[in-house]
């Protein structure tokens, strides 16, 4: 009962409410994706329809977020059938070796330009969900996001200030960007209608591809095979080979080519899985971060309840241990290298949990702690210091260089049908700021290769074939074997920090999904980034100023080096969930930014 919980209670002023009801929920990172998807459940698509239609017009609506040349990792749990992993992170093109980056004189992928191109990932990946599990045609699907492009949507501030911060590059550089962004050669203001028509002619022609194909599944495919082998392909290879500017100041050619399309291919695979306070969580696997979460998870499950609340002092100080220890896992041994998966499971073993948990005292650690797993030998990662030097713009999150404290950003979109189906999907990657627009296409490639290192030893070094690893990091929670919630957030190396913040308070607080998501939240920043320039605070956390001065004095005196960030300024989760018993439908959505909404009946 909640009367009888540790935990400190939620504020409760001035909060959403949490949406519940019986037919359908979606919560978004932003309010016209979350519509889209409600829309198509109204119009009697099902989850996986909804979700694929909201992606599409992610691709409009959150131009500096994602785009149809990035990635995306989705969790499904269609009713009935395991939940699986739609694996939407495109690999490293053929010729993107080690020896050509170090041979055009780079000791880093760079953070932006071809260069920093995977394989896109993310339109294959929507294709694939609504092939295997939608009821809906292709062409029905995207004219959400066909409409979208060719009308045009009002520009969201952060949108607008992503324009604004690369305006003179794309000037300089980038005039195909400078083409598709500038409205007159001026940077639009927020509001503006910006219309992208370039996108627009390229989903009309994906879906004149189909042709005459009378099933849906095989109009499906057709749109596929001109995606994979067609015009997409052959455009998108033929820009990325000019030479142009990249974010470290050079100019290269990039090495994505055509075949690289038509090898790629998306899988469903097993998602990785622990059992927290009666619930099964699923994540993407150890090509991922989402171990990251289970990790710290199975180390905060050895202290008492009383030591796991977020909004205080001792809470917040030993999940940002946790996070510390997890994430250190992360750097020495997560990667693409599939026979080393089966090794690196001893990481969620409890009795790994237990050993890392003893590692935790009272006091802030500022030494990077990798454990020690059989078989495997870890790979100290190069950490660096915020005094080291940047790149130039474009670099790094989809923030672009932010001055302040809040880093990371993305999509996400959760979906769950009155049947009980379930989708959880971030996608990212291909926003504007990464690469030159490709004027045929619309749309610019992505910049996941910078999350690889050019030293061979490392787990998550440049390899042909082999996938970045992706900070992407949906999430399913199941109990009795039936799924009863979809939930993840954007944030870059912030995704699974928030979420497990957001779960402590749930599965041991007893908050409810709404007031867990507008508590104050905070971070470690105590890891080595993801994204350049891959600093490393040793013994940072971000908290919000709402956490209080009490506990922020606290942590202070534990030795943690705190950055006070504004009171609604960190975390974009949102989540559905389904009870099994009743059918009851739930949604909740961050209101930080009032872009991110949920809907449903």
């Amino acid at each position: 009962m909640r009367e009888n919980l540790k935990f400190v209670e939620p504020a409760g002023d001035l909060g959403r409410p949490l949406l519940q009801g019986s037919f359908g929920m979606a919560a978004t990172t932003h309010w016209v994706a979350t519509g889209v998807a409600q829309a198509v459940l109204e119009r009697g698509g099902n989850a996986f329809d909804a979700a694929v239609a909201a992606g599409f017009v992610m691709h409009v609506v959150e131009p500096h977020l994602n785009g149809a040349g990035g990635d995306m990792v989705a969790m499904v749990a269609p009713v009935g059938a395991d939940v699986a992993v739609v694996a939407g992170q495109g690999a490293a093109p053929r010729r993107a070796t080690v020896e050509h980056y170090v041979g055009v004189g780079l000791s880093a992928v760079p953070g932006s330009g071809a260069l920093a191109a995977a394989v896109p990932g993310a339109v294959e990946a929507w294709l694939w969900m609504l092939r295997e599990h939608g009821s809906w045609d292709v062409a029905d699907v995207l004219a959400y996001a066909i409409h979208y492009a060719e009308v045009g949507q009002p520009l969201g501030p952060a949108a607008a200030r992503t324009i604004a911060t690369m305006a003179d590059h794309f000037r300089e550089h980038w005039p195909s960007s400078a083409a598709t962004w500038l409205v007159d050669g001026e940077v639009p203001a927020a509001g503006q209608v910006v219309r992208l028509p370039g996108y627009a002619r390229t989903l009309r022609r994906l879906v004149e591809a189909a042709g005459d194909a009378t099933s849906r599944t095989a109009r499906i495919d057709d749109v596929l095979r001109e995606w994979k082998t067609g015009f997409v392909a052959d455009e998108a290879a033929a820009f990325a080979g000019r030479v142009h500017r990249h974010s470290d100041g050079g100019d290269y050619a990039g090495v994505v080519e055509a075949a690289d399309f038509a090898g790629f291919r998306v899988v469903a695979e097993e998602p990785v899985e622990i059992e927290f306070r009666g619930h099964v969580i699923a994540k993407a696997s150890f090509w991922a971060q989402g171990p990251v979460l289970l990790q710290a998870l199975a180390i905060l499950d050895t202290f008492g309840d009383a030591e796991l609340d977020p909004s205080t002092e001792i809470g917040v100080h030993n999940v940002v241990e946790a996070l510390k220890l997890a994430m250190a896992d992360r750097d020495a041994y997560y990667g693409d290298a599939a026979d080393n998966h089966e090794l690196l499971r001893q990481l969620l073993t409890p009795e790994y949990a237990r050993s890392r948990a003893a590692l935790i005292t009272g006091e802030a650690s500022g030494v990077w702690r990798p454990g020690t797993i059989r078989g495997v030998e870890p790979y100290r990662v190069p950490l660096r210091s915020t005094g080291d030097r940047e790149e130039s713009a474009g670099t790094g999150e989809p923030t672009v260089r932010p001055t302040g404290v809040t880093k990371g950003d993305t999509s996400h979109i959760d979906v769950v049908d009155r049947h009980g189906n379930m989708v959880s999907a971030t996608p990212s990657g291909g926003w504007l700021q990464s690469n030159p627009t490709i004027p045929e296409l619309g749309f610019c490639l992505g910049t996941r290769l910078q999350m690889t290192w050019l030293d061979p030893a490392s787990p998550s070094a440049l390899k042909p074939g082999r996938r970045p690893r992706t900070t992407l990091s949906p999430t399913v929670l199941s109990r009795n074997g039936v799924a009863v919630s979809a939930l993840g957030s954007p944030g870059g190396d912030q995704q699974d920090q928030w979420q497990l913040v957001y779960l402590l308070r749930t599965l041991v607080g007893g908050y409810n999904p709404q007031e867990a998501i507008e508590a104050p939240m905070f971070h470690t920043t105590a890891v080595a980034q993801s994204f350049w320039p891959r600093h490393w605070t040793p013994t940072g956390v971000v908290v919000e100023d709402r956490l209080g001065s009490d506990v922020i004095e606290g942590l202070c005196r534990r030795g943690h080096d705190v950055t006070v960030a504004g009171p609604w300024s960190l975390g974009r989760l949102s989540a559905v969930l389904r009870d099994p018993g009743t059918g009851l439908l739930s949604a909740a959505a961050n209101p930080r930014g009032m872009q991110g909404y949920a809907a449903g009946r």
